[in-house]
């Protein structure tokens, strides 16, 4: 099953004809400059805002989406980067509006915002920016900053070309003298599926030698990303990369801080539960790629149509809305299913202003890919309740709240595998390490790589020098104070950092993941429990789209961020799972 691109454009002809509107549209914006004091001109300027919004959309969105089929089409990638291009003259042309519109004054502005309903849409933004004036800059220096966006922001780039577009499969010789081919996208399979530890150890390597090969290099490009974001912080006057990062969204940086707190010194159940797969599975000793073992064995494998039906099943006492949704956003043509060489590996869920979402999967029968499926849709289950809501410019909504959707459809199946009748030890065991590795790879790990970007930050906030050696180190660390295991006995393990795509192409963006799941958890509880009200609040959230600040979305719905309680629950949940499991195996 692939996408069907049609959806966008017929044929690249038209997408052409679109983009070259495009770049007609970003001209426009310059013919504003020193007019958005008058009150029609800022309505204009308002008005091809959005339509502007609308129209490149589709026209990245399409490129992005094709350009990911095939990474090692150079006629695809070079349609992106047109688009790239045109978003980064869009932002050298438009650089004059925030200080424009700062000069003339929030009572004026919000003044031509009442007067017009048309583009009663902006407020919020009008009222974000005038919140953050003081990391605005005069108009000559944002149209400075805008130029050299694309150098700033080439960091993730140089990852996708070295990490995607120059990746080659690898072929592997077992020990049973069968020969794999292994790739990033199938290569936890391979090991989860491997008895021996000998195979588990060339899998591993085969995937993570490209990483010590070009370590300098990938070395080189994180610092790249790391001072861009030093250089920013500074230039726009917050007081931290951190901040730097949560301000726009109005996320207290003790949402962040107490997140680290609260995984980072609650770890006794994930040491504990690391002792026992050790034990149980008899291994003498246990390595970091261990984790992707089964503690119960079997040989079930799920097609794509047993992935989908499973999902539905677990949310058939949901509002029909909301089921109907789920079929929807998983409806031929908007999801491109199987693993192919060039491929964007990971999956993903696209969206942008008033169009169906889209699906990326690289589905390969395991279970984890059954929850991955539930994970995608629950992105574009939010996508589109958010479209039928809110206005074009409102839609887009915040990273912070994109993750609740997700890992509440995750919670919805796991809890539906979790009731299953008559299910035999080995079923429950393999049920509740899929409950246990949800949060170990959702909460504390998500977590233990913020901590380390956190941390990477910092260095070079204070100055010092980053190389491979550096950016390694800290990892050891982490992996020591989160799992309580050495991974310098591991060869290659310390250049994990390179292999997380996040850090390069989303600084700041997997605490979310841990975050998310700890609202999702307390938002799916209510509703399991039936207290009154709870999915029409969940709903709500969904629909609010990019309305309000997250963090208020998020309390609206029932999860106080501020508060490390919020975070408690996990750790608690986490408790009793492990005892839960430690109990079977004792059995």
């Amino acid at each position: 099953m692939k996408w069907d691109l049609t959806y966008h454009f017929k044929n690249q002809e038209e997408f052409e004809k679109a983009l070259e509107e495009v770049n007609q549209m970003v001209a426009k914006f310059g013919e504003y400059e020193g007019k958005l004091n008058n009150e029609e001109s800022f309505v204009e300027y308002c008005l091809l805002s959005k339509k502007f919004e609308e129209d490149a959309s589709r026209v990245y969105q399409y490129a992005s989406l094709k350009s990911d089929l095939n990474k090692k089409d150079v006629e695809n990638a070079a349609a992106l980067n047109r688009c790239q291009m045109a978003l980064y003259t869009l932002s050298e042309v438009r650089s004059f509006a925030d200080p424009e519109i700062l000069s003339v004054g929030e009572e004026k502005i919000m003044g031509f915002i009442n007067n017009h309903k048309e583009i009663e849409e902006v407020r919020f933004a009008v009222q974000k920016l005038f919140r953050g004036s003081k990391h605005v800059l005069d108009a000559g220096s944002e149209r400075l900053l805008s130029l050299f966006a694309p150098v700033t922001s080439s960091g993730a780039d140089l990852y996708s070309a070295l990490a995607v577009g120059d990746s080659k499969s690898v072929d592997v010789k077992l020990k049973n003298k069968e020969v794999v081919s292994v790739t990033q996208g199938n290569y936890i399979s391979l090991i989860a599926n491997s008895k021996e530890a000998s195979d588990r150890k060339k899998i591993f390597e085969a995937v993570y030698k490209t990483y010590d090969d070009h370590k300098n290099t990938y070395a080189t490009i994180y610092n790249n990303v790391l001072q861009d974001n030093k250089a920013n912080a500074k230039a726009r006057n917050y007081e931290s990369v951190l901040e730097s990062f949560l301000y726009d969204n109005n996320i207290p940086t003790s949402v962040f801080t107490n997140l680290i707190d609260v995984a980072g010194n609650n770890n006794k159940a994930l040491k504990k539960y690391i002792k026992l797969r050790k034990k149980a599975l008899g291994l003498k000793t246990y390595h970091t790629y261990d984790r992707f073992l089964e503690l119960a064995h079997s040989n079930k494998q799920y097609s794509y149509e047993d992935a989908k039906n499973l999902f539905f099943t677990s949310i058939k006492d949901f509002p029909e809305d909301f089921k109907a949704k789920a079929h929807e956003v998983l409806r031929e043509g908007f999801v491109d299913v199987e693993e192919r060489l060039g491929k964007r590996t990971g999956a993903y869920s696209s969206s942008v202003a008033n169009l169906h979402p889209f699906i990326l999967l690289n589905y390969d029968n395991t279970l984890d890919s059954v929850f991955t499926v539930a994970h995608e849709a629950g992105h574009s289950i939010h996508s589109m309740y958010s479209a039928e809501t809110q206005p074009t410019m409102l839609q887009d909504y915040t990273i912070f709240v994109a993750e609740i959707a997700s890992t509440f459809n995750e919670h919805a199946l796991l809890d539906y595998f979790l009731t299953l009748p008559n299910a035999t030890k080995e079923e429950k065991i393999m049920v509740i390490q899929k409950a246990i590795d949800e949060i170990v790879g959702t909460f504390y790990r998500q977590t233990l790589f913020a901590e380390y970007e956190y941390l990477a930050n910092k260095e070079v906030a204070e100055n010092k020098p980053i190389n491979h050696q550096v950016l390694s180190q800290i990892m050891i660390d982490l992996y020591k104070k989160y799992y309580g295991l050495d991974i310098t006995k591991e060869n290659l393990k310390q250049y994990v950092w390179a292999y997380i795509p996040h850090l390069f192409y989303t600084p700041f963006y997997v605490y979310q993941y841990a975050t998310s799941f700890a609202a999702s958890f307390k938002l799916y509880k209510d509703v399991k429990e039936n207290v009154p009200g709870a999915f029409e609040k969940y709903t709500n959230l969904l629909k609010s789209g990019g309305s309000k600040y997250p963090v208020e979305q998020v309390k609206e719905a029932g999860v106080d961020f501020t508060k490390k309680d919020a975070y408690m629950a996990v750790v608690e949940r986490m408790e009793t799972l492990v005892d839960e499991l430690e109990k079977l195996l004792e059995e």
